[in-house]
């Protein structure tokens, strides 16, 4: 491991790995989340830095920068999508949302703005105009309280196209919302009925 001052390149590498462990693959460095997702912070650095000495580990891991707590501290102060929580008492670590490894993050029902936002690629209104948003490999469809994020969020898929989400209708008719810890609202589906194009 490099053991020089991280630069924002590292960070981000960091941050990219906590997410693929936290979220996706714990397995990848042989850990165990608990049933909320979370994992003592001591342990996941100790399990990074093994994994990274194995002989053959892969560039990504030998490439990170020395894993302390300080620098996860930063890592998760610094993340501008705010990805992941600490613990109160600052000792353990997770994922604010979008797993795909089964977790029950504790969220209470919450009633949602009236209106909530989705951005997506335009390619995919088609089938969503069919079979509404589904979560696919999350647990969970994630929504935004504000157009620019969802923008952002579309962007990463083509060009962006921003859906209105009536909420309120949702949340009348039955439907649970969620919110992390990070501000995303979430649900388990969004039916094609309570959606709108959001004007260009």
């Amino acid at each position: 491991m490099d053991t020089t001052k991280p630069n924002a390149k590292q960070l981000e590498s960091v941050s990219r790995t906590l997410s693929k462990i936290l979220r996706h693959e714990p397995q990848l460095v042989g850990v165990t989340l608990d049933n909320q997702g979370w994992i003592d912070l001591v342990e996941l650095i100790d399990a990074i830095e093994r994994t990274a000495r194995v002989p053959g580990a892969s560039k990504s891991f030998r490439s990170l920068p020395t894993i302390t707590v300080e620098l996860i501290q930063a890592v998760v102060a610094a993340n501008d999508k705010q990805r992941f929580s600490l613990s109160e008492d600052g000792i353990r670590i997770r994922a604010a949302q979008g797993h795909s490894v089964e977790v029950d993050l504790g969220y209470v029902s919450k009633t949602p703005p009236a209106v909530l936002y989705h951005g997506t690629a335009v390619g995919n209104w088609v089938h969503i105009q069919v079979e509404g948003l589904k979560p696919g490999s999350r647990h969970a469809v994630h929504l935004s309280a504000e157009t620019e994020t969802a923008r952002r969020v579309g962007a990463r898929h083509g060009t962006p196209i921003v859906l209105i989400v009536d909420a309120a209708q949702m949340h009348a008719d039955g439907s649970t919302f969620t919110q992390s810890d990070n501000g995303v609202w979430l649900t388990e589906h969004v039916p094609a009925r309570y959606l709108t194009v959001l004007a260009a």
